[in-house]
């Protein structure tokens, strides 16, 4: 029998740097359908590829035509004014994503946009916190588009922002900083979101 995945998945952000063989162990650890690559160069094509063969798709922060070069996916950006230039770079395949912070207006002209997603991050007195589950639920609620909760999520978050509705929960500090390793915390992650399938 097929096992049941999630219908949340981790969204992963890495620096541009990432070893390229570093990927492996990190996709078996858990179903990363995103990486989001930051301060990614010319010398990020190696990575870019790899992860594509492992079947996730790659963005970059805000650089479209670095994106286009590289061969990755898309790219995430920081205003909605900026996707239909990005997708004239890449083309009508790619993926672009706004980050909207803890905006709902933001995020509306998002998807009036035509962005693939909208990313919620922070709280309006904690900008560095993870996505306040309120918004994600609202969203939720009244809008198809999927959603990313960014921020500072911490591994004691993913349960509560995937139950508030997002479709893919962004990780960072919380797995190049884990103390048993990376491949560790995505393992914890990953076994959060299927222990949520048991509720």
């Amino acid at each position: 029998m097929t096992e049941i995945e999630p219908p949340c998945r981790l969204y992963l952000i890495a620096p541009g740097s990432l070893a390229p063989d570093a990927l492996t162990p990190l996709a078996d650890a858990g179903d990363i359908a995103c990486l989001l690559l930051r301060d990614a160069d010319t010398q990020s094509r190696a990575l870019t590829a790899a992860a594509q063969e492992l079947g996730i798709a790659v963005l970059l922060s805000e650089d479209a035509k670095l994106a286009h070069s590289l061969g990755a996916d898309g790219v995430h950006l920081a205003s909605h004014s900026e996707v239909q230039a990005a997708r004239r770079i890449l083309g009508e395949g790619s993926i672009v994503g706004v980050d909207c912070g803890t905006s709902r207006h933001a995020a509306m002209l998002a998807g009036e946009a035509e962005a693939d997603y909208v990313a919620f991050s922070g709280r309006e007195d904690a900008p560095g916190e993870a996505a306040d589950p309120d918004l994600l639920n609202w969203w939720q609620v009244m809008m198809t588009l999927p959603c990313v909760a960014m921020g500072g999520v911490q591994l004691d978050q993913v349960g509560a922002l995937a139950e508030a509705g997002a479709d893919f929960v962004a990780l960072e500090q919380a797995v190049w900083e884990h103390p048993q390793g990376p491949a560790a915390a995505l393992a914890e992650a990953q076994h959060t979101l299927r222990q949520l399938l048991t509720k």
